[in-house]
């Protein structure tokens, strides 16, 4: 029986000064690496202020948290600020990262919205772990 083959991706864009970057797919051993990479490329390219978006990610295991703990590492040694996107608790198909984050208990060290709109918006307050 052969697997389903789930595409990952990042895309980025910017948004009112912040970098977003939409990931999709799954987090995993092997995809984890493609992250932390354009992590580190978006804080060298100057950019501090960074959003994830990871509404569209399946799967995510401990190498996918131990880049989103690293990337807050990361962006807080350069004063930057990261925000993380998780669809909203109640949602048809309720985020599997906002699962893995908070049973593993680190989902309160991320400041989490519903979308991009929250999460570039200085004047909105994060969801509430």
């Amino acid at each position: 029986m052969k697997g389903v083959v789930v595409a990952f991706k990042v895309t980025g864009g910017e948004r009112s000064g912040w970098a977003v970057l939409h990931v999709s797919g799954e987090l995993d051993l092997v995809t984890s690496p493609v992250l932390r990479q354009r992590i580190h490329d978006e804080v060298a390219e100057g950019r501090h202020s960074l959003v994830l978006d990871l509404s569209e990610v399946r799967f995510c295991d401990s190498s996918g948290v131990g880049v989103l703990i690293a990337a807050r590492r990361l962006i807080r040694s350069c004063r930057g600020r990261l925000r993380l996107i998780l669809p909203a608790r109640g949602a048809v198909e309720d985020s599997h990262v906002n699962r893995v984050l908070g049973a593993l208990g680190v989902r309160r060290l991320f400041d989490v919205y519903g979308d991009v709109t929250d999460a570039v918006d200085d004047g909105t307050e994060p969801l509430s772990a």
